[in-house]
């Protein structure tokens, strides 16, 4: 893939960030790897939404070098990078700071499997991770922010739970491309709003049998998953 069609695949996928309401004025972040060329496409550091154009996206390396572009990258582009180089098989990251997705994160609380809806994108609990130290905090922060985010997934498939909430921040989420981490953003905050909703009827609220939970998972993404259409020549 070219540079020019590398940055407007990652164009396309922040304005739909806007379009689905995920984010306001410079809130929020998408980028995507081309792994044969060692290189990401990330939106640039605070242009609205509305001034931004494909060819201001910047492609920077996995050293966080910039490539190509006249501006600076989005200064969350190192945590970016640690996701990309930690989880080998996504191609695409998305950062926003989703109402209630963000809530959660601010609560400092993973976000529990309630109902069926959560289980058929997510298996298990949407993870909260652990808060930062000061140590983190103020040495390399973005670099903190995405170890924190792997140190929670050492026992975790990455693709079973394409999302995360990072305590006192937001939400992350990745995909093999970055149009579907911008899908998996949407989820995420839908996911977010119906459990907010959950525990304010019902404080007490427990969480989804786990053979229920198993079972809409395993039907659209197991080995045997018969959700949806096969492909038909």
């Amino acid at each position: 893939m070219s540079y020019t069609e590398l940055k407007r695949e990652v164009f396309e996928a922040n304005m739909e960030l806007q379009r689905r309401g995920l984010v306001i004025y410079t809130f929020g972040n998408v980028s995507q790897i081309d792994r044969d060329k060692g290189v990401i496409a990330i939106k640039p550091s605070g242009v609205s939404y509305d001034q931004m154009k494909a060819e201001d996206m910047v492609i920077v390396d996995l050293e966080n070098n910039i490539v190509e572009g006249s501006m600076r990258p989005s200064s969350d582009t190192k945590t970016h990078i640690h996701l990309y180089r930690h989880f080998n098989e996504i191609g695409g990251v998305t950062h926003t700071h989703s109402t209630y997705a963000t809530a959660w994160a601010q609560a400092k609380q993973s976000i529990p499997c309630f109902g069926t809806t959560h289980a058929d994108y997510v298996h298990g609990d949407i993870t909260c991770t652990r808060e930062l130290t000061d140590t983190q905090v103020n040495g390399d922060y973005e670099l903190e922010t995405g170890i924190q985010i792997t140190d929670a997934y050492k026992d975790r498939d990455p693709k079973a739970a394409p999302m995360v909430i990072v305590a006192g921040h937001a939400p992350f989420t990745w995909g093999k491309d970055a149009a579907q981490s911008v899908y998996h953003a949407a989820l995420l905050e839908e996911i977010a709003r119906m459990a907010y909703l959950t525990r304010t009827l019902d404080q007490h609220a427990g969480a989804l049998k786990k053979s229920v939970m198993d079972k809409h998972y395993l039907r659209k993404h197991g080995k045997d998953a018969y959700y949806g259409q096969s492909n038909r020549g």
